[in-house]
């Protein structure tokens, strides 16, 4: 299989990623609304905030995997920076003990982390660095 076929392949996975790290961020704020009516003390800004930035984020990572596709050095470096960079985040907030993320949420972020994980993994490889060289 050429580079070209693998990158394709490659990116199709990542694509495939950005949409289940993102379901399981909108699920984790589906959760975040229905505490919100049932039992709306345990509920706080910082859940909302993360719910809401990080469900987006990843499905407009969606469109940035496009963008890749096509070509776009630029989308392929955002998304390897935000796929080593945010589980490094994840990992602090789940350790930190006052983060304000109840435990519940604290699990999700971590499940969340998985895919991300996995797109690094991806996008770090030699046959996808090698599909995007650098402009020098």
């Amino acid at each position: 299989m050429t580079t070209a076929l693998h990158t394709e392949r490659d990116l199709r996975r990542v694509r495939a990623l950005w949409a289940a790290a993102g379901s399981i961020s909108l699920a984790g704020l589906i959760v975040t609304v229905v505490l919100s009516i049932t039992s709306p003390a345990e509920v706080n800004w910082v859940m909302w905030l993360r719910g809401v930035a990080v469900t987006i984020a990843c499905f407009a990572f969606i469109a940035v995997t496009a963008a890749a596709s096509r070509g776009s050095r630029r989308a392929y470096t955002r998304m390897r920076l935000i796929a080593t960079i945010a589980p490094i985040g994840v990992i602090l907030l789940i350790v930190a003990p006052d983060s304000g993320y109840p435990p519940w949420m604290k699990v999700e972020q971590g499940l969340l982390a998985l895919p991300v994980i996995v797109i690094a993994v991806l996008l770090w490889k030699r046959s996808m660095r090698r599909a995007f060289p650098a402009v020098r």
